[in-house]
């Protein structure tokens, strides 16, 4: 396929060749035929992009915030490389398009191949000659409606959400702040709900071309006409029932003219990108409602309706964001929304980045922006030779392939690969295909694949790294082994007793046949220097050990795929691994019984288990607690390692600085990062000397570990860990 990435680091706008995404289950593939530019949002995003580093700090503060907070967590140098990975990667446009729908995934009945449809949402309904789309985000387009228009659907549910939560009734008066496409769509609906709109901008052309589309009754130029007194006069010195803000401004004030021009009791939504700073004294005066509308309404970032296509009873939710574009599409069809006049500009999908440099410069007048894409599709490709090929792979490389290529595995896994001089990266693949082509012309692959069955079926393939989401692990683990490839996949390995069973099963049937490849799991903080500093200090044989392990881990909300049972599987699962595989590293033995108690739920946000105690017994006799907070408080530093015994004691400070205890003396190292290029090494370094960095039982032991925990918390119980009898009957 074909499609339209921005580059944050410098705004540029360019179509990429990428292989075609894959049809999941509950997702249809579209053939786009028209998609539309959002100028605001859209626009936004490509100006911002070519300020200096400087500027787009002071442009997006919370962003900044969040990067302070994770230099606290990961440290600097982590830091550095994941903005610098956000910042150098190709990021998808586009989120309102209609086409033709040319295959459906399992589990779709509501369309058939051939329908013309609209689709939403960001990183689905993208600027691209194909997209896969989650059916609740698809929506039948109603005879006599032109896919051009529809392919505007989605910004007018938009502005109809917005117009919604105003509350309109007939004869109200309504003004309209900010006269762009959802502006004016905006303006189109109140009308045909039976209000009186005014409009409000800052360009005259805006305004001209709202009056001559018919979304306002009447309209006013900001600092070039009186317009505060001309909405006392079109409200009769009422002041407006509604104000809708459709803006986009980083100033407050629009927010501070919507208080000046409401009436008392009056609703005012924002529905644009505005500064939030409002003034108390209208506010509370007036006793005006404000309220923020989200995007297309019920449904918007909620991932079981959007992605697991779980759709909101309509008896509890009558108004969803495919139920919204679907009214949106049904005005249009009666004639009281007419897109087609607002448009301004149209572009062949071969010419958008020419739409973008019109946006960023604002070289002429532009509202409603259409891409037009060819009538017939281009042949599909499952292979994208890429141009920056990396090294061949010739005898005595390493061929590597990828599957998964989110911020993590690019600022930490393929960075330290590719700087090896034996390994040459050879296919990749992602669930967009976007990111495959752009990581793998970035970090030098051969070729961008549509599955995982071509990367680990890729001849030149001895190696593959796994760096999905978490639900994906085990099964491209499974078909990694089962051809044969060696095998480095993120934590945690699996997600339940049978995926963990049948990776168990699969590999001591290869090593029984002496043809097991090596497999990892993503465990790096064994791998780091402090945690050989420590183990070097306690000797290879240093008897029990007790052991704490404190992690201020920080609030990850439960909308976010991680807390998701299916996808993420929770935080115990997907990160308390990582904490289980470290003390059995520094204990030298695995653990044997776990036992787990969790705070208790005391913010419905916030799942009970991640607040927890896990209390583990490993085989020599060590003992080691994990406390794992997410309550805690945010300046602490993310981890701390205590470890006793023989005479001895260490601590390890957020994988700084270990500290280190023996006979009265106390000795202080720096120490420097969390083992990611290291395990990287020890990966390499294990296949060439086909010897396992972890050993298989150790890696069996952290899953049932957590599983262990995971069941302690259900029960009570205590849970025998026995690595060496499992697999056991299912």
């Amino acid at each position: 396929m074909r499609i339209l990435a921005l580059t944050l680091s410098d705004g540029s706008v360019r179509i990429l060749e990428a292989p075609a995404p894959v049809v999941g289950p509950g997702c249809v593939r579209v053939r786009t035929l028209y998609s539309a530019i959002s100028p605001g949002t859209e626009g936004n995003k490509v100006v911002t992009g070519q300020k200096s580093l400087l500027a787009k700090a002071k442009a997006r503060p919370e962003q900044v915030r969040q990067v302070i907070e994770m230099a606290r967590s990961i440290g600097l140098k982590g830091t550095i490389q994941k903005v610098r990975s956000k910042l150098e990667s190709a990021a998808p446009l586009g989120y309102s398009l209609a086409g033709e729908v040319t295959e459906l995934g399992p589990g779709v009945t509501r369309f058939s191949v051939g329908d013309i449809v609209a689709c939403a949402g960001g990183g689905y309904a993208n600027h691209a000659d194909e997209t896969v789309v989650p059916e609740n985000l698809v929506v039948p387009i109603p005879a006599g409606v032109p896919p051009q228009d529809a392919a505007l659907a989605t910004l007018g549910s938009i502005a109809l959400q917005g117009a919604r939560i105003a509350e309109p009734t007939l004869g109200e008066s309504a003004v309209v702040v900010g006269l762009g496409v959802i502006g004016m769509l905006a303006g189109q609906l109140l009308r045909a709900d039976g209000c009186r709109v005014f409009g409000v901008d800052i360009s005259a052309d805006a305004v001209a071309l709202a009056r001559r589309a018919g979304c306002l009754d009447r309209g006013g130029v900001l600092v070039a006409d009186p317009v505060e007194s001309m909405i006392s006069e079109f409200t009769r010195g009422r002041g407006a029932d509604m104000v809708l803000i459709c803006a986009a401004a980083s100033s407050n004030d629009p927010i501070e003219l919507a208080g000046r021009i409401a009436r008392r009791r009056a609703r005012v939504v924002v529905v644009g990108a505005v500064g939030m700073a409002v003034p108390r004294e209208d506010y509370y005066r007036k006793e005006i409602a404000l309220t923020i509308s989200c995007s297309y309404g019920p449904g918007r970032y909620d991932p079981t309706y959007e992605e697991q296509g779980l759709d909101y009873p309509v008896e509890y939710v009558r108004w969803t964001e495919g139920r919204n574009i679907e009214a949106v599409l049904d005005m249009m069809a009666a004639g009281k929304v007419r897109p087609a006049d607002l448009i301004s500009h149209r572009f062949s999908f071969e010419d958008a980045p020419r739409a973008y440099r019109l946006i960023a410069e604002r070289s002429e007048p532009f509202a409603g922006i259409l891409l037009e894409y060819p009538t017939r599709a281009a042949p599909r490709r499952q292979v994208v030779p890429l141009a920056s090929a990396g090294r061949s792979v010739t005898a005595g490389r390493i061929g590597v392939g990828c599957v998964g290529a989110g911020s993590y595995a690019q600022a930490f896994l393929l960075p330290p690969l590719k700087g090896r001089r034996k390994v040459a990266f050879t296919s990749i693949h992602t669930r967009t295909g976007l990111s495959a082509a752009d990581v793998g012309r970035r970090f030098g692959f051969a070729r961008a694949v549509d599955s995982v069955e071509a990367v680990v079926n890729d001849p030149e393939t001895q190696a593959v790294i796994i760096a999905t989401r978490h639900d994906q692990h085990a099964s491209a683990a499974l078909a990694a082994l089962r051809a044969g490839k060696h095998v480095f996949v993120e934590k945690p390995l699996c997600l339940t007793h049978e995926e963990l069973r049948a990776i168990a099963s699969v590999a001591r049937g290869l090593t029984a046949a002496g043809s097991m490849p090596v497999l990892q799991v993503g465990y790096n903080r064994r791998f780091s220097p402090a945690a050989d500093v420590v183990k070097r200090h306690f000797g290879s044989h240093p008897g029990p050990l007790a052991m704490l392990y404190r992690v201020s881990a920080g609030i990850i909300p439960r909308e976010h795929w991680i807390q998701d049972e299916r996808e993420g599987g929770g935080r115990i699962l997907g990160e308390v691994c990582h904490f289980v595989d470290l003390l059995q590293h520094l204990a030298g033995a695995d653990a044997v019984e776990v036992s787990a108690a969790c705070l208790g739920s005391q913010d419905s946000a916030v799942p009970p288990e991640d607040d927890v105690l896990i209390e583990l017994r490993f085989a020599n006799g060590s003992i080691g607690t994990i406390g794992y907070f997410a309550r805690g408080a945010k300046s602490v530093p993310k981890e701390r390692i205590e470890v006793h015994g023989a005479g001895r004691s260490a601590v390890i400070d957020n994988f700084s600085r270990v500290e280190l205890f023996a006979g009265g003396r106390r000795t202080r190292r720096a120490c420097a990062g969390k083992g990611q290029a290291e395990e990287i090494a020890a990966f390499v370094a294990g296949i060439r000397e086909g010897r396992a960095p972890i050993p298989l039982t150790s890696l069996l032991a952290t899953s049932l570990a957590t599983l262990g925990a995971l069941q302690s918390l259900r029960d009570g119980s205590r849970v025998r860990i026995d690595p060496g009898a499992f697999p056991g009957p299912s």
